[in-house]
Order: structure tokens, then C-alpha cells, then sequence
């Protein structure tokens, strides 16, 4: 039979011979080319989507991993999510097939979950990162309460339920929480000036000082030491501050990472930077252990909640909101709640913090070589400053005092 251009069509058989023939030579060259020998139908198939082969000869053969129990994967789980370095770590685990999709979520696999693996950014936050924290604090995870608990009082203005968070990792003896919840009662955060409750301030940092934080630790000798909220009593305030002082050096010196002579470390020269006002802030004998700011060590590194709160507001414009401020020791990211509700240094005026912890970690690191004392200063309102309180003395400590 011809068309109309005059060609005939090819017989029935033949065209079947010629296609069979042509598909053997189009399999042979490909798989010569990948170096892959010719297989019967039946033996092998190729999955296009990951590019393996999936053997399909044996009938009714299971995978070993869906032999294994539950309880050896996620205990194999729980070590990998408590190890985990940052976010990603885990989440690849989860991604990898159902099961493990299911297993990973296991509130026994969430509650020992490390803080780095909920380290999320700033600027990656997002619902399903709010409800994967959720997931966390709500499996018991101590770090996943604290952190959700900050960014929701602090950055989503939600008070009740940030404090609420925070409270429950407190229960489990968390210091940071405690820590946080003595920042919150001593400034009245959340709430107005007669909301400052300043006993149960010293409570709370009591109670993360006895579990060994540091900055708690520091805030608690400054409370003895000037009555603040608490009976004054200088000698066990120096005591409390020695002590912190003590362990923030241990917690340096146990760091190989950090790549300083110990000599550096311990050594602190009193007249290193002109404005320098108080030569005999090491005490006596000049021993950095005894000083109200510490030891000359390199800065702590900063929780992952402090981050996040530090980066949010830095996305922010590093404001607050209209007329706040937040903290100006860098590794704290804590801001006003109402105006005038932290307190500035009383010498020059130009910084304020939320706590004396916060203000000691600063005149060491950056604030002591920029401190000039000026007769007055106006806040941007053009209001005098001494109604907000301030940190100073008359002699130039800048010890944090309540006006």
C-alpha cells in the first residue's frame, strides 16, 4: 500500500523486526557506555528518580532496618539528636525515609534534643519552626522551653506564655531560666515600674547561683554587696563575686579551643586604657579574682536565645519599638519592655543594661575604654536621666545603683 507522496508502507513483520532490533541496539549501547553488563528482564530494574538498581528476583525479602525494633532506633535517635550541631543534623535524620520521619518526632527523641539542634536564625523563622519548638518544649525539652519562652516574651510580645515557658524550664532547674525570670522581677518586665519585685529577683538568682551560673552568680554578689532586694552583707557579696569570677576563668582555661596564653588570661593592667578612673578595681592586691568585673578572659559565648533575640532586632532596625532600647552588652539581646525600664551608666550616660551581669561582661570587653564622664546627659525624650536610674558611682566603679 503507497501514500500519497508515492511510499509504500512497511510490512507488518518486518517493522516489528526492525524496532525489537533497534531497542537491543539502543540498551546494549547504554549500558556499554555506563560500564553495566545486560541483565534479563526480571533480574534488575532501574529506578529513574535516584538512578540505582532495585533487585526484584527474590519474592517476598524484606529491608533489615524494618527488622529492627522501635525502641533500638530511637534510642539510636536520642544520642543523635543530643549530639546534634546544628538544626540541619537532625532534620536530614527526619527527611530520610517515613519511619524515621515518625520515629524522629518521638517526644523521648525531642526531649533530649541539644540546644543546637533548635538554634534556628532570625532570619529563617518561620511557623513550622515555631511549631517544631512547640513540638520540643511540649516533650519536656528544659532548652526548648527556655528559648521559645524568651523569643515569645521578648521578640512575639506574647508575656504569659514566654514567662509561662520559661517557669517550666525553671521547675527543671534550668539556670538561664532562672536567671531570666530574676531579670524579669528585678526590672518589672512586661509591666510597669511597680511590678518589680525585687525579693523574688534575688530568690531566683539565688537559685541559679547555687546551680553554678556564672552571671547569676556575679548579680547576686552585686545585691549583697549594695543591698539591693536583699539584706546588705559586702563580705558574702565579695565572696559570690570571687567565686564567679573563679569560675569564669575554670570555664576558659578548660576550653582547648580558645588559643590564649593563661599569662594573657590572668594578667590586667590598670592604667591599659586612659579612661580608666579606679586603679584599685582588682582589689588590694590587684588579683583579677578579686575584681567586680571579672577576669581579663575572652567573652563567654553567647546562648542560642540570646542570638536569636540579637539577630530579630538587629533585622529590626536595632529598636524595639518606638522610644525602647535594648540591653548594650552585645551578647544579651534582652530589650525594654516600657520606656526608662533599664537603667544607664550614671558616668556618661550613653549605655544601659538590663542587669549588673550584663553591665560587668561590658565595661570589661568594650564599655571601659569608651566610658567619659559628662556633668549631664538628656535622654532622647529630653528628659533628665536620673529618673531611670543608672550604673556608676561617684567614684567611678560603675557599679549599677537604683536612683
Amino acid at each position: 500500500m503507497r501514500t500519497r507522496r508515492g511510499i509504500s508502507y512497511p510490512r507488518r513483520g518486518v517493522a516489528v523486526d526492525a524496532c525489537n532490533t533497534a531497542a537491543e541496539k539502543r540498551t546494549s549501547s547504554t549500558n556499554y557506555k555506563r560500564g553495566k553488563p545486560d541483565f534479563t528482564a526480571g533480574e534488575y530494574m532501574v529506578c529513574r528518580k535516584r538512578n540505582r538498581l532495585v533487585s526484584t528476583g527474590k519474592k517476598g525479602e524484606t529491608d533489615l532496618f524494618d527488622s529492627l525494633p522501635d525502641d533500638l532506633v530511637i534510642s539510636i535517635l536520642c544520642k543523635l539528636s543530643s549530639c546534634a550541631s546544628c538544626p540541619s543534623d537532625f532534620i536530614n535524620v527526619l527527611i530520610t525515609c517515613r519511619r524515621l520521619n515518625g520515629l524522629g518526632l518521638h517526644s523521648l527523641v525531642l526531649s533530649k534534643a541539644s540546644p543546637k539542634s533548635f538554634a534556628i536564625k532570625a532570619n529563617n523563622w518561620s511557623d513550622s519552626a515555631h511549631r517544631f519548638l512547640k513540638l520540643c518544649a511540649d516533650a519536656g525539652n528544659a532548652e526548648a522551653c527556655y528559648t521559645l519562652g524568651m523569643i515569645r516574651f521578648y521578640c512575639l510580645q506574647n508575656r504569659g506564655s514566654g514567662a509561662s515557658l520559661m517557669a517550666k524550664a525553671a521547675i527543671s532547674s534550668h539556670a538561664p531560666a532562672l536567671y531570666s525570670l530574676a531579670v524579669i522581677q528585678f526590672n518589672g518586665s512586661g509591666g510597669s515600674k511597680s511590678d518589680k519585685d525585687l525579693r523574688a529577683g534575688v530568690a531566683l538568682c539565688a537559685r541559679a547561683a547555687f546551680l553554678g551560673h556564672i552571671d547569676a552568680l556575679r548579680e547576686l554578689g552585686h545585691c549583697l554587696q549594695d543591698g539591693y532586694g536583699v539584706r546588705q552583707n559586702v563580705a558574702e557579696g565579695r565572696r559570690f563575686l570571687v567565686q564567679a569570677n573563679a569560675r569564669e576563668l575554670a570555664a576558659v582555661l578548660s576550653n582547648p579551643d580558645s588559643g590564649l596564653p593563661t599569662r594573657a588570661w590572668l594578667a590586667w593592667n590598670p592604667h591599659a586604657h586612659p579612661n580608666h578612673r579606679h586603679p584599685s578595681e582588682n582589689g588590694p592586691s590587684g588579683c583579677p579574682l578579686l575584681s567586680d568585673f571579672g577576669c581579663n578572659v575572652p567573652a563567654p559565648e553567647a546562648h542560642p536565645a540570646s542570638r536569636f533575640l540579637t539577630e530579630w532586632f538587629a533585622i529590626r532596625g536595632g529598636s524595639a519599638g518606638s522610644g525602647l532600647r535594648l540591653c548594650s552588652h552585645t551578647g544579651c539581646g534582652r530589650p525594654e519592655t516600657r520606656k526608662h525600664e533599664f537603667r544607664r551608666c550614671s558616668v556618661c550616660g550613653a549605655v544601659n543594661y538590663c542587669s549588673r551581669a550584663c553591665q560587668a561582661l561590658d565595661w570589661k570587653l568594650r564599655h571601659k575604654e569608651e566610658c567619659t564622664p559628662v556633668e549631664r546627659w538628656v535622654d532622647e525624650d529630653g528628659e533628665g536621666g536620673d529618673d531611670a536610674g543608672g550604673v556608676g558611682g561617684g567614684d567611678g566603679d560603675d557599679v549599677m545603683v537604683e536612683s
